[in-house]
């Protein structure tokens, strides 16, 4: 399992903007990567909603937000353009950068059990290393606490 200190996985993965994001090419910036189950449900919304509340504040900061699910490119657009979101929406379907950062998870609900993405949250430094990791993460505040540890890298 990937943690604090570790190089964090590269990747590249297509956007909600059309485009492509690759990890590695955003250095020497901090990155706020930050995997979710499903595009448009309520905790899902609340997180991304709560990322885009505090977007400025982020970006001041110098870092970049990028939230990362198995939904398609068009999923992430309806949901962006539904919600206004501001942060970055990768589309992972085939959940390899998922299984990289070990949130590729066995899930159960009513009895039965699945595949699916444990929320999670990760801070990359500008060296690529990760500077602070977040498991099984409770969306309530938690896109306030992510950004204090961003704006403590850049002082």
């Amino acid at each position: 399992m990937i943690d604090t200190g570790d190089l964090a996985p590269d990747f590249a993965l297509a956007s909600d903007d059309g485009g492509e994001i690759t990890l590695s090419a955003l250095r020497p910036a901090p990155v706020v990567v930050y995997f979710y189950p499903r595009d448009d449900t309520s905790g899902c919304t609340k997180e991304a909603l709560e990322f885009t509340d505090l977007i400025d504040r982020f970006e001041a900061a110098g870092a970049h937000v990028l939230g990362i699910s198995a939904d398609t490119v068009a999923k992430h657009e309806k949901f962006r353009d539904k919600h206004g979101l501001k942060v970055t929406l990768l589309s992972d379907p085939e959940a390899t950068t998922c299984a990289l950062y070990d949130v590729w998870k066995e899930k159960s609900m009513y009895g039965k059990t699945f595949m699916g993405i444990e929320r999670s949250t990760f801070v990359i430094d500008g060296e690529g290393r990760i500077a602070r990791a977040w498991r099984k993460v409770k969306v309530p505040g938690h896109a306030e606490e992510v950004l204090t540890t961003v704006e403590a890298l850049s002082r």
